[in-house]
């Protein structure tokens, strides 16, 4: 546990949470009636004996709280982020969806979710909804997709489609998007 949540709060320093702390607390409830383990006997659950808890300080000073509670939507998409990107290489789960995991950054953040992704599809086959450029040029795939009343549509974009289409979330269709857009693509 202790190491589980090291190499979490490592992963949360890449993405924009320098001072993040993180504990994984396992714990066990005592009962009389329960099963004995070494000496103690532990109430056994549908769950099984142990309880575990994340708990995360996003902020310096701040108390390590429950991960739900401590967490700001876009802090919690990282720490979910850093818990698949740790746990990748024993997770068997063979498609993992993020469905805006890049909620409340932008800038340099974006991008190091962007690679953290990228880095995650070397291992599973990922698919992310996301509305950064900075996030959908790390993808080895792009699909653009719409939806009219019930109607949705998705299309597979090529690389000049890609362009555009990064380009267009950058905020404009101009020369210097297309650029921008096409640099993304490019980087790494």
């Amino acid at each position: 546990a202790a190491r589980l949540g090291e190499a979490i709060r490592v992963e949360l320093a890449d993405l924009a949470m320098p001072s993040a702390q993180v504990v994984v607390a396992v714990e066990q409830d005592d009962d009389d009636a329960g099963l004995e383990v070494g000496g103690r006997c532990l109430a056994a659950t549908d769950d099984g004996l142990d309880r575990v808890d994340f708990r995360l300080a996003a902020h310096p000073g701040a108390p390590l709280r429950p991960l739900g509670r401590a967490a700001s939507g876009g802090e919690l998409s990282r720490v979910m982020l850093a818990l698949r990107v740790v746990l990748a290489g024993v997770d068997r789960t063979p498609t993992l969806v993020f469905d805006e995991v890049d909620a409340g950054v932008g800038g340099r953040t974006a991008a190091a979710v962007g690679h953290r992704l990228a880095e995650l599809a070397r291992r599973h086959q990922v698919l992310v909804v996301t509305h950064l450029p900075q996030v959908a040029a790390n993808g080895n795939d792009q699909w653009s997709v719409s939806r009219t009343g019930i109607k949705v549509k998705a299309v597979r974009l090529d690389r000049a489609a890609r362009i555009a289409e990064l380009a267009r979330m950058l905020g404009g269709a101009e020369t210097t998007a297309r650029k921008h857009a096409a640099e993304l693509l490019d980087a790494d």
